[in-house]
């Protein structure tokens, strides 16, 4: 409420709308997206805020010199944690607008399509609204084939664990209302690179919404994001909806990353004792080494890649790190699995796997700890 005292023309118009940037090496879009938004929103009441994950190309830099002469624009600037998922959320929940929109900082997205957006939810009649590549007027722009034919997959899939029938649920160009941001916050997987099918399906109700047609722009600046690790995120954060209360995703992706290692193991002791010739004890010694190798970069490439080891010295001290925690894990696995089989001599299936359970659980508490924990 104004206090009567205040002159009604001192009172500025009241924000109605954040737009959120998550951002990494966008250093030579962020002047023109500005410009962009600028336009597009003239007469309404905007900010911008770019949450950049530490780009080493000075992205949050040139984002502040913007910041210095231009209120709207705000930055978040994280250091150590990476994720577009993580990055929407932080951005979504630190602002006082209402509505809060989510557009790639790569240019690609149309952002003359946020008026229509902000007024829809202004209405009151939807929760969020979506920028859809695939109904009537959308398109892809330049795709090729092949990245048409994965978007497509990528939609089915999502389907099976969507709450509503959506033409593009793998669109990052939305708009939602602030106050079903905040609900949702605390069930967010912040997984992968899809918020919107987080959101989505995190709400304990199918959201209210409404698509409108945009064509995907082409990238002038800077490089694509899409890689296979962004792909393996997307697969991750499906099965974190469908399964994820039953088994936590970041525990099963380093079982799955175990039981890829024991295959490394026996093909690489294969290869060493039988086709070199070696003693059994120097072809085990290298066929350890050889799968604690790789899954420790594996882990370290996808299990914890929002934390993830750089650099040689880090590299090195979590190698060292992980090897003395599997060797105690494989020390209590084998305790455990005798311990069991000595009390039961007809359960020696159930005593080993067992073994191998509290070894798989032991590498993983500690090893989240100590040694991607640390950093």
């Amino acid at each position: 409420m104004i206090p009567a005292l205040l002159d009604v023309s001192d009172v500025p118009a009241l924000l109605e709308l954040a737009v959120v940037i998550p951002t990494f090496n966008e250093k030579a879009n962020v002047p023109t997206l500005i410009a962009k938004l600028d336009q597009a929103l003239a007469g309404r009441r905007w900010e911008a805020i770019f949450v950049d994950d530490d780009s080493p190309d000075g992205t949050a830099d040139a984002a502040r010199e913007l910041g210095r002469i231009d209120t709207r624009v705000r930055v978040i600037q994280r250091i150590g944690r990476r994720g577009l998922s993580s990055a929407c959320i932080e951005g979504m929940c630190a602002t006082a607008a209402p509505v809060v929109a989510v557009i790639d900082g790569d240019l690609q997205h149309d952002e003359t399509l946020l008026p229509a957006m902000l007024d829809l939810l202004q209405a009151g009649d939807h929760d969020v609204v979506i920028g859809s590549r695939f109904v009537s007027g959308g398109g892809t722009g330049d795709w090729d084939r092949d990245r048409v034919a994965k978007s497509a997959l990528a939609t089915r899939l999502s389907r099976r664990v969507l709450k509503a029938d959506l033409s593009d649920p793998m669109s990052g160009f939305f708009a939602i209302r602030t106050e079903v941001v905040r609900s949702l916050a605390p069930s967010l997987s912040a997984i992968g690179f899809k918020i919107l099918l987080d959101l989505l399906t995190a709400s304990p109700h199918p959201l209210r919404f409404a698509e409108l047609p945009y064509t995907f722009r082409v990238r002038t600046e800077g490089e694509s994001k899409l890689d296979h690790v962004v792909a393996m995120e997307y697969l991750i954060a499906l099965y974190d909806r469908m399964f994820g209360r039953f088994v936590p995703v970041r525990f099963a992706m380093f079982s799955a990353i175990g039981v890829f290692g024991v295959g490394i193991h026996m093909a690489v002791l294969t290869a060493v004792f039988i086709g070199l010739g070696t003693s059994f004890l120097v072809g085990q010694i290298i066929a350890t080494l050889a799968a604690l190798t790789m899954n420790f970069f594996l882990n370290n490439a996808l299990t914890y890649r929002d934390r993830r080891l750089k650099g040689w010295r880090q590299l090195a001290d979590g190698w060292v790190s992980f090897a003395v925690i599997c060797s105690v894990g494989a020390v209590a696995n084998v305790g455990i699995a005798a311990f069991l089989h000595d009390m039961r001599n007809d359960a020696w299936a159930a005593s080993a796997l067992v073994g191998v359970l509290v070894g798989a659980v032991w590498n993983y508490a500690l090893s989240s700890k100590f040694t991607w924990g640390r950093y």
